[in-house]
């Protein structure tokens, strides 16, 4: 049954009170759902239905929501008339926050209606003498949304006064600036999740969530822009948070879908170490227990995890959990683009003469065709709107490069995309490279620091948090300073993660950055967290920009750049090229220097696995993956060149994206 938004399946309690305020009586279920329901007199109720036992119908009247945690899964609703409080936790968080918003528009909407109505509703119901019958609440019309944000105060009521002349206002304005009086910027509206409507998916991005929640291990990919993280943070929503652990290979990953890193997760440091030795480490007891707790693991970022350690971790998950289902019976939830950064290779994994090892990708690993039941591949592209941009972006992905694609990304170096003195942000191949650049700007430029420090939670966690987190544990600014936001702000304004602008003044201590869509906005501390192996959370709190004269390619995943500067000729490895140019937002914010198609390149060993992927995928809608059938192997053809131009023709003719 396709959930709506005015049901919910969660543990639940309800306490009724005595007059004294003890508790008089009381139900646990460990597992119920609840469905806003209304009468023949339209009175709302909710129901609440166990398993094995009668349902309960408590009136929505008078009532008052407690929404603190909803996000986490938790909430309650106190009936005050009757004295009872109905209890609810380990609720998907996304289906929670969709039944809360329901109860509470609906209710709005009806605390229009007299109580007289009411009462005349029900004599006249009475009167027929018909029994009494309960229907679902329909769903929240959009009239419903629009009347629930203006109650809260979010959309301007039109008035009778007379406006102010435009001068009137322009030229107060300019006094108070000419005064070093100017008013700080308003604080922008942080929208809440009970008045604001959903997020919706796209049909292929249902699919893939329809098959988490089936619970079963599935795989899916799609080009960089396709809605994948946002994909992962709609399929967390909807689980259960206990049992669910959210992970991904880099730190930064992680904290984009609230989560931890893998590494973090597995309790097996590096995974250097042998078997007996990791399954060693994972069985202390602070490790075992977050094993033995996790039914559903989620893998962010799956490109960057090696074939060894994913074969180590999904022993030492059978080990531990004493099952000797793969995984140990864990539901795998995995996501990635393996045309994109691949494993960090060690140094002792060489093999002579500097070959790297034969099996890299997690793909290869034993344990992945025993742990992937199905297999998915998302094609709208949604960051890149440019249907010419899109094209080159897919050629680019599979390393395959024509002349036409060489002119046109030549023909960005002559291009001016800086605009209100904001300068392009240059990529870098290497961190220190970035790093070195941001200081030596930041000390050419004059004028006082201003050094802010962040507030963690736990200072011990602080160099967890700084592998972590985008945002620095100390930011040293000047005015002039080049900057990028690190937090969707406002979206309708362009204030959204990877937004460039510049430091204009300080006031109150506080930068104030102007962008370069002309908005300024004042920085005030925002609160980033971070989730621990055992599920703590751990808050850093400091303002949310980092220096932009510069970023590593490594960083700037996830991100959406709208002006960017990069020199390839240091790409040192497949896919690295197609994670930069993939960044921008289109072709007018980009500028590619010394461009050079033999830096840009694709794996032999992905481009086998994703033609044998999209053969699956051709054949039927969902596939459990099976051995290898030997078609796609390489065997044909003369030459390693031969065959990888034959690969690229092959995935050229079904391409890996669909622009829509």
């Amino acid at each position: 049954m396709e959930p709506t938004d005015s049901v919910v399946t969660c543990a639940v309690n309800i306490e009724w009170q005595t007059a004294t305020g003890t508790t008089g009586r009381k139900l646990t279920y460990k597992i119920a759902t609840l469905r806003l329901i209304r009468n023949d007199v339209r009175e709302m109720y909710v129901e609440v239905s166990p398993d094995k036992a009668k349902p309960t119908k408590l009136k929505l009247k008078d009532v008052t929501v407690h929404k603190k945690f909803m996000t986490e899964g938790k909430a309650s609703i106190k009936f005050n008339a009757d004295r009872c409080i109905l209890f609810l936790s380990n609720a998907p968080p996304g289906p929670l926050v969709a039944f809360l918003r329901t109860l509470v528009i609906k209710l709005g909407g009806h605390a229009g209606e007299s109580e007289a109505q009411v009462q005349k509703n029900l004599r006249a119901h009475l009167l027929s003498g018909k029994p009494t019958t309960f229907e679902d609440v329909s769903p929240v019309t959009t009239a419903e949304m629009i009347m629930a944000r203006k109650a809260a105060g979010l959309v301007k009521k039109a008035t009778m006064t007379t406006p102010s002349p435009p001068h009137a206002k322009k030229r107060k304005f300019e006094e108070l600036k000419s005064d070093g009086k100017l008013p700080l910027p308003k604080k922008l509206y942080t929208p809440s999740p009970l008045i604001e409507e959903d997020i919706k998916l796209n049909g292929e991005q249902n699919e893939v969530l329809q098959a988490c929640l089936s619970g079963k291990n599935i795989f899916f990919t799609g080009s960089a822009g396709t809605g994948k993280s946002l994909l992962l943070k709609k399929i967390i929503s909807t689980l259960p948070p206990d049992g669910t652990v959210a992970t991904a290979s880099t730190g930064v990953a992680a904290c984009l879908i609230g989560g931890t890193t893998l590494h973090n997760f597995a309790g097996i440091g590096g995974g250097d170490a042998s078997l007996a030795r990791c399954i060693e480490l994972a069985s202390r007891s602070s490790s075992a227990q977050i094993w033995r707790k996790c039914k559903r693991l989620i893998i962010d970022e799956i490109s960057m995890i090696d074939s060894k350690f994913f074969d180590k971790i999904e022993a030492v998950a059978r080990n531990i959990r004493r099952n000797d289902k793969p995984f140990g019976g864990i539901q795998l939830i995995l996501c990635g683009d393996f045309f994109q950064l691949p494993p960090v290779i060690k140094r002792e994994d060489f093999g002579p003469n500097g070959t790297p090892p034969e099996k890299r990708f997690c793909f290869q690993a034993e344990a992945w065709e025993k742990c992937i039941q199905m297999v998915y591949e998302l094609k709208q592209v949604h960051r890149q709107t440019d249907a010419q941009f899109v094209k080159i972006l897919n050629h680019i992905r599979i390393g395959h490069i024509t002349d036409e694609i060489v002119d046109r990304l030549l023909a960005t170096s002559r291009q001016k995309i800086e605009a209100n003195g904001i300068l392009a942000t240059q990529l870098c191949s290497h961190t220190n490279d970035a790093n070195a650049i941001n200081e030596s700007k930041l000390e050419n430029l004059s004028g006082e620091k201003f050094v802010f420090k962040a507030e963690d939670s736990d200072p011990t966690m602080t160099k967890q948090l700084n592998n972590q987190l985008q945002v620095p544990g100390e930011l040293v600014l000047k005015i002039g300073a080049q900057v990028m936001l690190l937090r969707n702000i406002n979206v309708s304004a362009g204030l959204v993660n990877g937004a460039r602008g510049i430091v204009s003044k300080f006031k109150d201590g506080v930068p104030i950055v102007k962008f370069k869509n002309n908005h300024e906005y004042f920085c005030k501390h925002e609160k980033f967290m971070v989730r621990t192996a055992a599920g703590a959370l751990v808050v850093r709190k400091q303002i949310p920009l980092k220096l932009a004269w510069a970023f590593s390619i490594h960083k700037s995943q996830g991100l959406t750049l709208d002006c960017v500067e990069m020199s390839l000729s240091k790409v040192f490895e497949a896919g690295q090229a197609y994670v930069a140019l993939s960044r921008a937002k289109s072709l007018d914010s980009i500028r590619v220097l010394d461009f050079d198609k033999k830096q840009v390149w694709a794996n032999a060993e992905v481009l086998r696995f994703y033609k044998l992927f999209r053969r699956r995928i051709h054949d039927m809608t969902m596939i459990p993956l099976g051995e290898k059938n030997g078609r796609g192997n390489g065997k044909s053809g003369t030459s390693r060149d031969g065959k990888l131009a034959k690969l690229k023709k092959s995935l050229m003719e079904k391409p890996l994206v669909t622009i829509c």
